[in-house]
C-alpha cells in the first residue's frame, strides 16, 4: 500500500512517516518546511520505501502530483497553534482550509477512495459540556479553530457528495518526540521540559487549573493507522476525539515532569543539577486569548467504530519524552 502524509516531516506526521516505513509501507511525505524538520525524518531518507517531496499543499498542481498512485492519504499539514493563528489569520486559512480543499480535491481526482484528516479539539470552541462528545460543538475562539472546523465541513461533503471513505480525527494535546520546544508557539509540555532541563521557571498562563486531554504521539499513530485499515462502512464520514480520556491541569503536569526530571538526573548523577530542579516553581502570567479553559474527550465513538485504545497513558508518555529532550543535549 502507498500511503502519502502531508506534513510528514512535522511532530505527528514525522512520527507516522518512521512507523509507517518500518512496517513496510510505500510512503511518500509531503512538506514545505514552514513548520517540519528535516531533522525529523533524517533516519527515513535514503530508505526504499520512503521519499520526500519538497512542496507546499497551497499549490494545486503539487497536491495533485504528490497524490498519483497513492492508496490513502493521512493529511497531517497545517500551521498548527492558536496563539499564531491570532496574530497570523490569512496564513493559518491559507494553509489549513485552502490548502486542505486542495488536498482532497486533488485526492478525489486521482481517484484516493481513503482520506484521512487531523482535525482538532479547538472546534469545540466556547461549549463548556464535559467530557467533549463529537456530536456537540459550540463556536469556534480562535482563526485555527474557524480552519479546522471549516475542514470537517469540506469532508463532510466530499464523503456524501462525490462517495470517498473520509475519517476525521480531532487530537487533544499532543505530545512527544519531535515536539520543538524552541519554537515561539511551542506547546506547553516542550516549553516544561526545555525549561526544567536548562534550570529556569516556566511559564503557566492563569492559575495552573487549566485542564487539557494529553495524548502520547504513539496513541496518535495508533489512531491513524486504524483510520487506514478500517473497513466498516459506518466508521466513514465520521470525526473522532483522539485522546487520553483524562484530565490533567498545568499545575499537575509540572509536578508530574518535575518529578520524572528529577528522578532521571537521580539515577544517571547529575544529583546536584536534580536537587537544583527540585527546587523550581513556575512563574504564573495572564490567561491567553483564545484558550478554552478545560479540555476532555470522550472517546468511546472511537473505540467502538475504530477499535481505538489508548495505548500509553500520561506519565509513560512524559518518560519517552524525556529520552528525546535528553537526547537533545538539555541536560546540561
Amino acid at each position: 500500500m502507498k500511503v502519502l502524509v502531508t506534513g510528514g516531516a512535522g511532530f505527528i506526521g514525522s512520527n507516522l512517516c518512521e512507523a509507517l516505513v518500518n512496517r513496510g509501507y510505500e510512503v511518500i511525505c509531503l512538506d514545505n518546511f514552514i513548520t517540519g524538520k528535516r531533522e525529523n525524518i533524517k533516519d527515513l531518507i535514503g530508505k526504499p520505501n520512503f521519499t520526500l517531496i519538497e512542496g507546499d499543499i497551497r499549490n494545486l498542481d503539487i497536491c495533485l502530483e504528490a497524490s498519483k498512485g497513492v492508496d490513502v492519504v493521512l493529511h497531517q499539514a497545517a500551521v498548527g497553534s492558536v496563539p499564531r493563528s491570532i496574530e497570523n489569520p490569512l496564513l493559518t486559512h491559507q494553509c489549513n482550509a485552502d490548502g486542505f480543499l486542495n488536498m482532497i480535491w486533488a485526492a478525489y481526482k486521482n481517484e484516493i477512495k481513503r482520506f484521512v484528516y487531523a482535525s482538532s479539539s479547538s472546534v469545540y470552541g466556547d461549549i463548556e459540556d464535559l467530557p467533549r462528545v463529537e456530536e456537540r460543538i459550540g463556536k469556534p475562539l480562535s482563526p485555527y479553530a474557524v480552519s479546522k472546523r471549516t475542514n470537517e465541513l469540506y469532508a463532510h461533503i466530499f464523503s456524501t457528495v462525490y462517495g470517498m471513505e473520509i475519517i476525521g480525527l480531532r487530537y487533544f494535546n499532543v505530545f512527544g518526540k519531535n515536539q520543538d520546544p524552541d519554537s515561539p508557539y511551542a506547546a506547553v509540555i516542550p516549553k516544561f521540559f526545555k525549561s526544567l532541563l536548562n534550570e529556569e521557571p516556566p511559564t503557566i498562563y492563569g492559575d495552573g487549573e487549566t485542564t487539557r486531554d494529553f495524548c502520547y504521539v504513539g496513541n496518535v499513530v495508533h489512531a491513524n493507522l486504524l483510520a487506514m485499515e478500517v473497513n466498516d462502512a459506518e466508521a466513514f464520514n465520521q470525526v473522532y476525539n483522539i485522546a487520553y480520556g483524562k484530565q490533567t491541569s498545568l499545575n499537575e503536569l509540572f509536578r508530574m515532569i518535575k518529578e520524572i526530571i528529577v528522578e532521571y538526573l537521580d539515577n544517571n548523577g547529575y544529583k546536584e543539577k536534580a536537587e537544583r530542579i527540585l527546587k523550581i516553581e513556575p512563574v504564573y502570567g495572564p490567561f491567553r486569548k483564545g484558550d478554552i479553559r478545560h479540555s476532555l474527550a470522550d472517546i468511546s465513538k472511537a473505540k467502538k467504530l475504530l477499535e481505538y485504545e489508548p495505548r500509553v497513558e500520561v506519565r509513560e508518555g512524559l518518560r519517552l519524552c524525556l529520552k528525546f529532550y535528553a537526547n537533545k543535549n538539555y541536560t546540561g
